[in-house]
């Protein structure tokens, strides 16, 4: 592990890096020898999160740590950040990320997706920094027509989260065939869950389930809901469609801990610094495999103790049947490979529920 007077790596800056993978993402570049700029607006994420962060990653690895407040639909506030701080690469998390909410409310996420992005890409090209992560999804596959997805499938995202997805892969693309000086990784990552080991790095946005005023608690996610009948606020859980042709009716996804996707951001950064690597290239990760929402949740119930009883409701809008990822690619080229499986990925995140949510 580095320490503060270790000679630094580089400065990076990750936006969205007050959220869920964004910080474990900045904990494990800070303990590779990184200084790190988190720059955030809150609007999925709570100030808390830093605090957080800094705790874990200890007092000497914190001083290299640094926040900026800021939108990127704000492009002075993207200006003010790269005008003080000299940046040698980004890794860019920032953007709304709820598949309901994306179908509900279509124009907000092409606003905050695309526009935002957009900014970035602008400025990062003035201060010539043009080494970016992005932070892509699964959903850009949409229903693929056969599985594992394979990073040259034909993209058919089903929402408009996933297509601001795509349209961003599609604009960095662009972005790289105009100007070679751009090296850029796409990461297409699946479903994260989990936590930090130590409890106290976890998904901050279930942290609203303590401020109840928060319309934000009507999210949308598996481990959020889960965790809420587990502590007694639910009295089950939602499972949306029970007739699909699964084993066992219901969808399937790769779901991955987002140690190891921190861990698959942290080798893509890699990658980008070298001398060798050049291109506009995408990585999936995940797991490889499959877990249905009813494993999942049987997986949930032996982790805390507890019975997840289930409801059984409509099929969502948008929702693919299965999903799940083929990531030869990431462990040839990226030399990354998950290591947790859907144990060990519910202990944790059921670690840091009970010392933060109950």
């Amino acid at each position: 592990m580095a320490s503060s007077s270790s000679p630094l790596r580089g400065t990076i800056l990750v936006t969205g890096g007050a959220g869920y993978i964004g910080t474990h993402t900045a904990l494990q570049l800070l303990q590779l020898g990184f200084k790190v700029c988190v720059f955030d607006s809150f609007q999925n994420s709570f100030f808390d999160a830093i605090y957080s962060l800094a705790d874990v990653a200890g007092p000497e690895l914190a001083k290299n740590l640094l926040f900026d407040y800021g939108d990127l639909t704000n492009k002075e506030e993207v200006e003010k950040t790269f005008s003080r701080t000299r940046f040698d690469g980004v890794i860019h998390f920032a953007g709304l990320k709820s598949v309901a909410e994306s179908i509900a409310n279509p124009l907000r996420y092409f606003e905050n997706n695309l526009i935002g992005s957009i900014n970035l890409f602008q400025t990062m090209a003035r201060y010539n920094c043009k080494k970016l992560v992005f932070s892509s999804s699964s959903a850009v596959y949409g229903q693929p027509e056969k599985i594992p997805c394979v990073e040259d499938f034909k993209l058919n995202p089903l929402n408009p989260y996933g297509r601001t997805k795509f349209f961003l892969e599609e604009i960095a693309r662009d972005i790289r065939k105009a100007d070679p000086e751009w090296k850029m990784i796409l990461l297409r990552y699946f479903n994260p869950v989990g936590a930090h080991e130590s409890g106290k790095l976890g998904d901050d946005s279930m942290s609203n389930y303590r401020r109840k005023e928060d319309p934000r608690s009507t999210l949308n996610h598996l481990m959020v809901n889960m965790t809420q009948v587990a502590v007694g606020r639910f009295p089950d859980l939602d499972v949306y469609g029970h007739d699909y042709p699964t084993p066992d009716g219901t969808v399937i996804r790769d779901y991955i801990h987002v140690e190891d996707l921190a861990n698959g951001h942290v080798a893509a950064l890699n990658k980008l610094l070298s001398d060798e690597y050049t291109g506009c290239t995408a990585y999936n990760l995940g797991t490889g495999s499959g877990t249905s929402v009813l494993e999942m949740a049987a997986a949930f119930a032996t982790a805390c103790g507890r019975e997840i009883p289930v409801r059984f409701c409509p099929r969502r809008l948008g929702d693919a049947i299965e999903l799940y990822a083929s990531t030869e690619k990431a462990e040839t080229e990226l030399g990354w490979k998950a290591r947790y499986g859907i144990g060990k990925m519910c202990m944790d995140h059921w670690n840091w529920a009970s010392l933060n949510l109950t």
